[in-house]
């Protein structure tokens, strides 16, 4: 049994390493804005993707993409606003219907 246990020890081990290697464990910092805030859309169930905003790549903060967000169309019907992807794009969300 402690032969068993020292592969499965050393297999989640060796998974652990490549994910961390790959990036896959990587996160923001800032999880985006709420637009304004209180809004009630902090939650990700609470709203749902509407539109992208501004240049790709967006080159801003997450307050920056808000800004955009709000400026474009309007605050309602966006509720959240942050930059995300490989590709970093700005996305506009509103709260689920």
């Amino acid at each position: 049994m402690a032969k068993n246990f020292n592969s499965v020890s050393f297999t989640i081990l060796v998974l652990v390493f490549v994910m961390a290697s790959t990036g896959i464990l990587k996160t923001k910092a800032l999880p985006g804005v709420e637009c304004p805030v209180g809004s009630g859309c902090l939650l990700p169930s609470t709203r749902v993707f509407s539109q992208e905003c501004g240049p790709a790549p967006f080159t801003g903060t997450d307050l920056d993409c808000c800004a955009c967000c709000t400026a474009t169309y309007g605050s309602p019907p966006v509720c959240f606003a942050v930059v995300e992807g490989t590709d970093l794009h700005c996305h506009c969300y509103q709260k689920k219907p």
